[in-house]
């Protein structure tokens, strides 16, 4: 079965680092969005086995909001997860959130450091975040995972490991640790690129020590338990998440809502970029498809699969067709054979974008 994933591109505040499709807009456009959301779930074939809803702030919802994006999308989920702002959860949200087949949380912390935070936007601080955590244990969500940041400014060694530290504290059962994206998509990463002051751009660590944090990170999460299964994603043994493991398994999934996207197997299709166009579309009756492609699967076998640690099943065509890459990148320590199985060993995780690039123009 699907996997489902629901775009709310809805915050409170828009943070410097985000370059996602979402942010502060008209509070009169929830709910026409919300109509075109549910109209367009009801396209959805069959039942879904996980379902993810992402934003944006979909914490922020009212749980009579979601109970109608679920009522358009009936199914006995194996994975329900509600990605969450720190100190937008509240005993009653959650409970309703449990009514509706909720069963994962994952919350956008960022880092445990108030001096990062208040330069990113955020309002929270480390102790909103083990109050959540708690209250979730305590109203039966315990499947949480915690996302944190390498690179934001003002970054070092030393409060990087203190977020580490609080991270693990919580013995939340996942976690994700991503590397700062510098791209003109994100108000840091514009002033970064222009060569601005503005959001802390002049204090963003060098790649070599976000590399550097990006190791720690791993390390530390190991030595408790939490290993790395892709390269941004960690868990305790089962806490995989369910739904991000289609993505790298290349197996279906459908995503509604704008900039959302979708993988039947064979045809790769997002939809229109921002919550004003995919709304007025919808109510002139229009496809809200923005664009559609038909990728090459042994190319994709590589670029996605490679992600995750259990790697990739080469078979003798995937050999004909990359062999020398394959062969060149064994033997310079990049790609290990592990049981018959191809990975990125810890070295190549650091170039892996220069790797997968390779797959792609063979």
């Amino acid at each position: 079965m699907v996997g489902v994933y629901i775009s709310w591109p809805f915050c409170a505040q828009k943070c410097t680092y985000c370059n996602f499709a979402s942010g502060v807009q008209p509070r009169g456009l929830e709910e026409r969005y919300l109509n075109a959301l549910v109209a367009e779930l009801r396209e959805l074939p069959g039942g879904a086995e996980t379902l993810y809803l992402g934003g944006g702030t979909p914490s922020g919802m009212e749980p009579e909001a979601i109970g109608r994006l679920a009522a358009a999308l009936p199914s006995q989920w194996r994975e329900a997860t509600l990605e969450a702002a720190p100190g937008s959860l509240t005993a009653d949200r959650i409970r309703g959130w449990r009514g509706l087949g909720i069963n994962r949380v994952s919350l956008g912390v960022q880092s445990f450091v108030r001096g990062e935070l208040a330069r990113t936007g955020r309002r929270h601080d480390a102790a909103t975040v083990e109050h959540d955590v708690a209250l979730l244990g305590s109203e039966g969500i315990s499947n949480i995972s915690v996302d944190l940041i390498a690179g934001l400014p003002g970054q070092t060694a030393q409060s990087w490991q203190s977020s580490l530290d609080a991270l693990t504290a919580l013995n939340v059962s996942h976690a994700s640790v991503y590397m700062l994206e510098v791209d003109d998509d994100s108000r840091l990463g514009a002033e970064i690129l222009l060569g601005g002051k503005r959001y802390g751009a002049t204090d963003v660590p060098s790649d070599d020590q976000i590399a550097t944090f990006y190791e720690t990170a791993v390390e530390h999460l190991t030595r408790h338990g939490v290993h790395r299964y892709e390269i941004s994603n960690f868990a305790q043994p089962g806490a995989e998440s369910l739904h991000n493991l289609k993505y790298w398994r290349r197996q279906p999934y459908r995503g509604f809502g704008s900039d959302a996207h979708s993988f039947d197997g064979a045809t790769r299709w997002q939809n229109v970029e921002t919550a004003l166009e995919y709304v007025e579309m919808a109510e002139r009756g229009e496809s809200v498809r923005a664009e559609s492609v038909c990728p090459d699967p042994g190319e994709e076998k590589f670029f996605v699969g490679l992600r995750l640690t259990e790697g990739v099943l080469a078979n003798d065509a995937d050999w004909r067709r990359f062999g020398p890459a394959l062969e060149r990148h064994l033997s310079t320590g990049m790609l290990e054979s592990v049981h018959g199985r191809l990975r990125l060993t810890s070295r190549g995780i650091m170039v892996s974008n220069e790797i997968f690039q390779e797959f792609l123009a063979a």
